[in-house]
C-alpha cells in the first residue's frame, strides 16, 4: 500500500513526446534564378477540353487526388486530335503538375508557345503521354475566374502564376492580388504583388492548394513560414494567421447554473436553480427580445421599440 502513491505519482508525471518521421524539405532557390511568366492579356491558350477536380469516386470518403479530371473534349480539337478523352486524368503539362483547375488556367494564361505542350495523363491505371498543339484564342467575354479567396487563415485573395526557374521546371507561385480587412499579410511585410512560392518550406501546386493547406492543415493563430518573391528578392517570413479569438459559448454546474449562447443566430440563456419543472431564474435573449422568468410565476419580456419618424 505505501508503494502505491509513489506509482500513481509516477504515473501522473508520465508523459510521452513526439516528432515528425521525416524533416519538411526546403526550397533552396535565389532571386536571380526566378523570372515570372507574363500573362499575354485578353489571350488565352486553348486545349479544346474542360476541366474539374479530381476527386475520388468513394462516396464514403471524397478526396480531392492529384491532376484534374476531363470533362468534356471539343470535337476535332487539340485535344481530341491528340487522343485525351472525356474521364483522363491530366498529371502536368511540360512538365508543370496540375493538380487544380486554376493550375490548368494559369498555364493557358501563358504566353503561346510553337512547339507542342507535352500532357502526362492517367487513363484508368495506365500513365500515358499526348502532345497537344495549343491554339491561341480571345478570353472569353462572359465570366472570368480572377482569383481564390482565403477568408479565414489569410484573408486574402490568390492568382496562380508561373514561375521560371533557372535548370528547373517551372513552379506555381501564389500572386497576392487582395487583402482583405484584418489579413495578417501586411504585418508580416507582404503585400500585393508579391508571389508566395511556399508554406512551410513546401511548394504548393496552384493558390487553391495554398488555401486548402492553410486551412486544412494549421489552426487558426498558428504561425506558419512563406517564401515571397518580391521580384528582386527571395525571402522566408513568419506570419501568425488570423485567430478570431475564443469565447464561452456553454457553462453548466448541473442544476446550479446553464449558460448557453451563439453567434449565429445571436442568443444566449441562463437558468438558475434549474428543478426541470421550473427554474428559480430563467433569461432568454434571441436578437433584439430578451425574456425574464422568475419561478415560472413571473414573466416579462423586452424588445426594441418603434422607431417613427416625426413630421417636423
Amino acid at each position: 500500500m505505501r508503494l502505491f502513491p509513489i506509482i500513481l505519482a509516477i504515473l501522473t508525471c508520465a508523459c510521452t513526446v513526439y516528432e515528425p518521421a521525416r524533416l519538411v524539405p526546403a526550397i533552396n532557390l535565389s532571386p536571380e534564378q526566378l523570372a515570372v511568366r507574363q500573362d499575354d492579356a485578353g489571350l488565352l491558350v486553348d486545349f479544346g477540353l474542360e476541366v474539374t477536380v479530381n476527386e475520388s469516386d468513394s462516396l464514403a470518403a471524397v478526396e480531392v487526388l492529384p491532376g484534374v479530371r476531363v470533362m468534356e473534349v471539343a470535337a476535332n480539337g487539340p485535344a481530341d486530335s491528340a487522343g485525351i478523352q472525356a474521364g483522363d486524368v491530366i498529371l502536368a503539362i511540360d512538365e508543370m503538375e496540375t493538380n487544380s483547375p486554376d493550375a490548368m488556367l494559369a498555364i493557358q494564361r501563358m504566353p503561346h508557345q510553337e512547339a507542342p505542350y507535352e500532357f502526362n495523363l492517367r487513363r484508368d491505371t495506365t500513365v500515358l503521354s499526348a502532345s497537344v498543339n495549343g491554339r491561341e484564342i480571345a478570353a472569353n467575354a462572359g465570366l472570368r475566374e480572377l482569383y481564390r479567396v482565403d477568408p479565414v487563415a489569410t484573408r486574402a485573395g490568390y492568382r496562380t502564376e508561373m514561375i521560371d526557374v533557372a535548370g528547373e521546371p517551372s513552379r506555381a507561385g501564389a500572386l497576392v492580388v487582395e487583402l482583405f480587412p484584418g489579413s495578417p499579410l501586411p504585418a508580416a511585410g507582404i503585400r500585393g504583388g508579391q508571389w508566395i512560392l511556399a508554406l512551410d518550406g513546401t511548394g504548393f501546386g496552384s493558390a487553391q492548394e495554398l488555401v486548402s493547406r492553410l486551412n486544412r492543415e494549421h489552426e487558426l493563430g498558428s504561425e506558419v513560414t512563406f517564401d515571397v518573391y518580391d521580384g528582386r528578392s527571395l525571402r522566408r517570413v513568419e506570419v501568425e494567421l488570423w485567430d478570431p479569438g475564443r469565447r464561452i459559448s456553454r457553462i453548466a454546474l448541473g442544476p446550479l447554473l446553464q449558460y448557453r449562447s451563439s453567434l449565429s443566430p445571436d442568443a444566449a440563456s441562463l437558468d438558475v436553480l434549474d428543478f426541470w419543472l421550473f427554474s428559480v431564474y430563467s433569461y432568454d435573449r434571441s436578437n433584439g427580445e430578451q425574456s425574464h422568468s422568475i419561478l415560472g410565476l413571473l414573466n416579462f419580456t423586452t424588445g426594441y421599440g418603434e422607431l417613427t419618424e416625426e413630421a417636423q
